[in-house]
């Protein structure tokens, strides 16, 4: 049973900031030159708290102590509420929330993604109400733990999908034509529109609809897995604690940290949209693209590909059709590598069926384990390897020989994405990377 909540969200004061000025991307797609633009917009954007720039005596001896990101980040999101540019709704409330956009690389096609920000309730995978389809590092949960620690508060939500091919929740929270409580430009030109909603029945009406949802994680497996543990540390003290009852008698989590704040999306309806995400190979020692390509005519068809323009590129990747297939960038040039049938069935053999026709889980075991000798433990913790987006920005960092090798990859299907979950599986980590984003600071979440 998924368990849905309102809750009393903090809100950015419009009177006392420009909301363009103030949310973000989340955190982990931030790169240095956004946090600096973001840290240049406003002494109140949210990257001073979910991603702080470090100090000069920043250290880990002097963590807890005033130079410390996540203590400066606690100091700092209690100021902005004491000075009231954050304020907390005055009743529990849910929220419609629709971003409306172009598809990359397709300016003339405009698509709309709607979804609904709650609360949602922490479940462990064994409870098989909520599940993934990703790998999850551990140094990215290291760090939101510290900060959740520190401030006691989500300031972005997980996307989670459900399916419903009725459409019953979004068709009754966007059947309104009153303007939004929020509307909101991005630097990807997406437009997030978000309506409060605060009427009991129709809070009651969404809360029992979610009830029998199985949920998959699309975006924020380590923010779930780090609010996950959190619930589980503050489990103990919070059974003490009197549960205080709202006027409505809506339904509320158990204890605060025991849910989190969640962006609900039908993934039945239009507009979910899944791209790649192509690795980039860096810090090979001795690497040599001559001798790579040797080596991997073992287990693939290696076709010469003329220029290095991504466009053409990842056209002539897309019309490999249902084979598995990936382009490689050297310093040497491109090569459009299609996997021999069965070539490899002796490395894929401890995956399973569904597994082994994802290209992504090909692309680890035989690529980067196999032909490059990176290990399970170096892709985890990201010692030779990066996520990109963009194929160009990709294609650049080895033409610059900021990098030894890029990958570029085919967008996993949702189908696949579907099965691979609910089998209770996962695949490599950033298999899937769904655009857009959902912002940071719309809504916050504050367990005090």
């Amino acid at each position: 049973m998924a368990r849905v909540y309102p809750f009393r969200a903090l809100r950015y004061n419009p009177s006392l900031v420009r909301l363009e000025d103030v949310v973000t991307q989340p955190y982990d797609k931030i790169t240095p030159a956004m946090q600096q633009a973001y840290y240049q917009r406003s002494p109140y954007n949210l990257v001073r708290i979910i991603l702080g720039l470090p100090e000069l005596f920043d250290t880990e001896q002097n963590a807890g102590k005033d130079a410390d990101i996540y203590t400066r980040a606690a100091r700092d999101f209690q100021d902005w509420r004491k000075a009231g540019i954050l304020s907390r709704e005055s009743e529990p409330s849910i929220f419609a929330y629709s971003q409306r956009f172009s598809v990359p690389g397709k300016p003339d096609l405009v698509q709309e993604r709607r979804g609904l920000i709650a609360l949602g309730e922490l479940y462990d995978y064994e409870q098989k109400v909520v599940f993934r389809h990703e790998q999850t590092l551990p140094k990215p949960k290291s760090d939101r733990l510290n900060l959740l620690r520190a401030t006691r508060a989500h300031f972005g939500q997980i996307f989670m999908l459900y399916s419903d091919p009725g459409l019953s929740v979004e068709s009754l929270l966007f059947q309104s034509t009153a303007a939004p409580d929020i509307e909101v430009t991005d630097e990807y030109e997406v437009t997030h529109r978000v309506w409060r909603v605060s009427d009991p029945a129709v809070i009651n009406f969404v809360t029992t609809a979610l009830e029998d949802k199985k949920l998959i994680i699309a975006d924020g497996h380590h923010r779930y897995e780090t609010a996950l543990n959190y619930s589980h540390e503050r489990a103990a003290q919070a059974a003490t604690a009197p549960i205080e009852r709202n006027a409505d008698k809506l339904p509320q989590p158990p204890y605060p940290e025991a849910a989190v704040m969640m962006t609900f999306v039908n993934m039945d309806s239009e507009g979910l949209l899944i791209l790649p995400a192509h690795r980039v190979v860096h810090g090979l020692k001795g690497f040599s693209p001559a001798a790579w390509l040797q080596r991997a005519q073992t287990y693939f068809e290696i076709e010469p590909l003329a220029g290095a323009d991504p466009s053409e590129h990842l056209a002539r990747l897309e019309a490999t059709k249902d084979k598995t297939a990936f382009v490689a960038v050297t310093a040497d040039g491109s090569s459009l590598l299609t996997a021999k049938p069965d070539a490899a069935a002796a490395i894929l053999d401890k995956f399973s069926q569904r597994q082994r026709q994802l290209d992504v889980v090909q692309l680890h075991a035989v690529i980067l384990e196999e032909l490059l000798d990176l290990t399970a433990e170096s892709i985890r913790e990201q010692g030779n390897l990066r996520y990109l987006r963009d194929a160009s920005e990709a294609i650049a960092q080895v033409q610059e020989h900021e990098a030894d090798v890029a990958f570029l990859v085919k967008a996993v299907a949702l189908d696949q994405l579907r099965e691979v979950a609910f089998a209770g599986e996962t695949m490599p980590p950033k298999s899937t990377d769904f655009f857009p984003k959902l912002l940071s600071g719309l809504t916050i979440y504050a367990l005090d």
